[in-house]
């Protein structure tokens, strides 16, 4: 007889400064090593399975993103086991939310949008504790130029140029809903700089480094190594300019992930 199977939804957040990505790795510390070994502890060792919506890198956070909890057998109380494996999480991981959920909810499949943030400042040596949130640059960035330029990757493009280590069969095509730089009023804290920025860009799914090759360019264009002709040469499906500055991930926080 088949055993039964339960399906249950965690909403988490982490800060993934000290941790070498999302993905378990040997003899490196991970976000999903991490919360497999506080589960496994809260489950008492039964046997689960951990399906993500998508893979970070090292050092990028996470406002707000989801892991499908997977049981065969028993069920459990969502209530008492949220409470436990919070009690338990090392303090730069912490569960938002749990939910049943069900064999006929794909949580890569299901995942329709997501909206990434680049913090970022400039202009001055920033206090070293701004260094797990933002990348910052002490010399000056055209800013006017790096907001233009942004805009320019909304819409449908061949994102070629900004797929990392593309091969004959990867999809590089997609669909930018929106991609633009602002003033940061959305993290703040008495040891930030006066001025700081974010690109916020969103979309259905971003392609490994993607936004960071993009944050990439626009720091380039800020620092005059690029011009606006250049950003737009390669978003032309007719040209294949291989962009290789890939920004620092410390600057990167997944802010936000909904579904169908």
């Amino acid at each position: 007889m088949q055993r039964k199977r339960f399906y249950y939804l965690l909403k988490i957040q982490y800060l993934g400064y000290r941790f070498h990505g999302w993905q378990q790795q040997p003899d490196v510390k991970t976000v999903e090593q991490a919360l497999k070994r506080v589960i496994s502890y809260v489950l008492d060792r039964r046997k689960f399975k951990l399906v993500s919506t998508g893979r970070t890198d090292a050092k990028v956070s996470v406002e707000q993103s989801f892991i499908e909890l997977i049981l065969d057998g028993e069920d459990i109380d969502p209530e008492g086991f949220f409470e436990k494996l919070n009690n338990n999480l090392p303090d730069d991981i912490r569960a938002l939310d749990i939910e049943e959920t069900d064999a006929h909810f794909n949580i890569i499949k299901d995942a329709k949008q997501k909206e990434y943030c680049y913090f970022f400042s400039f202009g001055e040596k920033p206090h070293p504790f701004c260094a797990p949130l933002m990348v910052s640059y002490t010399q000056k960035l055209d800013l006017a130029q790096m907001k233009m330029a942004a805009r320019l990757f909304e819409g449908e493009h061949d994102f070629w140029s900004y797929a990392f280590h593309p091969t004959p069969k990867t999809k590089t095509t997609g669909k930018i809903d929106y991609c633009r730089i602002e003033k940061n009023e959305r993290y703040t804290a008495n040891f930030f700089p006066e001025k700081t920025y974010v690109l916020r860009i969103c979309g259905a799914g971003f392609k490994r480094h993607q936004v960071r090759l993009i944050m990439g360019a626009l720091f380039d264009l800020g620092m005059g190594r690029l011009d606006l002709s250049f950003i737009k040469q390669s978003l032309n499906p007719l040209f294949k300019i291989k962009m290789t500055h890939v920004a620092q991930a410390s600057g990167l926080i997944l802010t936000e992930v909904k579904f169908d």
